[in-house]
């Protein structure tokens, strides 16, 4: 089997999120909002370079799959903290989406550590979407303040990839690291069961 070059610009970026991730939460800590954006949308910028050389450059591996959903969902979780730390005032009566949207990113988070004892990097379309579009809405958030349809977009599109990752990681019998979405989960399925059939 050949060996991954893990040594590559885009796991280099997602280590760095990594990396400032205990930064972002002391700075959270402290109280100190400005710095906290700053960094905040450094590691937002960086979400969306990482994936997009990967690609463009052909520098995908399942290393660096599993480093950038670690790194992201630590970003996002930064991200979180600080809405509640400085921005409940602005969210005011429809925060209760945003504690939605967090009971379904635990509810993964628990079906995969339960079934397959690992991290899920499933990698879905919904989820990168999705995922460009929250983080569109905390960079616009912390730079310049909220937008009410933006959030709700945002929340809509979360609430659509974490019931499809809990229900793919449910279905499945191993953790697939490209998993693109449960229309091609259940396609191999069928393609595996018609050939079984042969």
């Amino acid at each position: 089997m050949e060996k991954e070059n893990i040594y590559n610009v885009p796991n280099f970026l997602s280590f760095y999120r990594l990396v400032t991730f205990p930064l972002i939460l002391w700075l959270i800590y402290e109280e100190k909002e400005n710095a906290f954006a700053i960094f905040l949308c450094i590691n937002l910028i960086t979400d969306i370079l990482d994936g997009l050389i990967a690609r463009l450059f052909n520098l995908k591996t399942k290393f660096g799959a599993k480093l950038d959903s670690l790194a992201d969902n630590g970003t996002f979780i930064a991200a979180f903290i600080g809405i509640f730390t400085f921005k409940t005032g602005e969210l005011s009566g429809s925060i209760w989406m945003l504690w939605l949207f967090i009971a379904f990113f635990i509810t993964g988070l628990i079906v995969s550590f339960v079934k397959f004892k690992q991290y899920p990097s499933l990698h879905l379309y919904t989820t990168k979407i999705g995922g460009y579009v929250q983080g569109i809405f905390i960079f616009i958030l912390f730079a310049w303040g909220y937008n009410e349809h933006l959030f709700y977009v945002a929340m809509i599109l979360g609430y659509v990839s974490h019931i499809e990752e809990i229900v793919i990681l449910l279905i499945s019998k191993r953790m697939k690291t490209d998993a693109k979405g449960l229309f091609w989960i259940l396609k191999e399925k069928r393609q595996l069961r018609d050939s079984s059939f042969n």
